[in-house]
């Protein structure tokens, strides 16, 4: 079933289609989630206490089609929520050591990239490129305008671009973002 209908059922109370829905945004959670928090734990504690809010006030949603939008804006806020809890006990910073470039591990090694992102540009690429999300629902997620969303991706760019030396002759391929 096509994705805004889903959530259109959510919102008129079918706990079924919720289910679906989530099912269907697991990963892309769980990956933003890890994306901020460091310990598994935490990413575990953020994602439950967001599907549990969600569900709570899923019938509140006017627009079922932002329905990715929001709780993506949920799953933000439990992280940042979580982060101020343990202010500053947690290295949720941490830069992964850098891997070898090889043909095979091009798509890891970007991953690691993006991850050493500041949060800002991280989760913008992150919204933008890996969920697809348009510029208007990034800025709506992350509470900015969308010049805002479009000055974090070129920095973003500028930032892999510069980290990521040589791999493109000189250009980054963007569309495997």
């Amino acid at each position: 079933m096509e994705f805004t209908k889903l959530a259109a059922k959510a919102t008129a109370g079918d706990s079924e289609a919720f289910i679906t829905l989530i099912r269907q945004l697991e990963n892309s959670l769980h990956f933003m989630a890890k994306s901020l928090l460091s310990k598994d734990e935490d990413v575990a504690d953020a994602l439950q206490e967001t599907i549990l809010k969600a569900y709570k006030a899923v019938s509140a949603l006017r627009e079922p089609k932002y329905f990715k939008t929001w709780i993506f804006r949920i799953l933000i806020n439990e992280c940042r929520n979580l982060i101020a809890q343990h202010s500053g006990s947690i290295a949720y910073a941490e830069v992964p050591p850098v891997s070898s470039y090889s043909g095979d591990y091009e798509k890891v090694d970007l991953r690691e990239a993006v991850d050493r992102l500041d949060e800002p540009q991280r989760l913008a690429v992150i919204l933008h490129y890996f969920e697809d999300l348009p510029l208007r629902q990034v800025a709506r997620i992350l509470d900015i305008s969308e010049s805002a969303v479009k000055m974090r991706l070129s920095r973003a760019r500028d930032a892999l671009q510069r980290s990521l030396p040589n791999r493109h002759e000189g250009k980054m391929n963007y569309g495997s973002i």
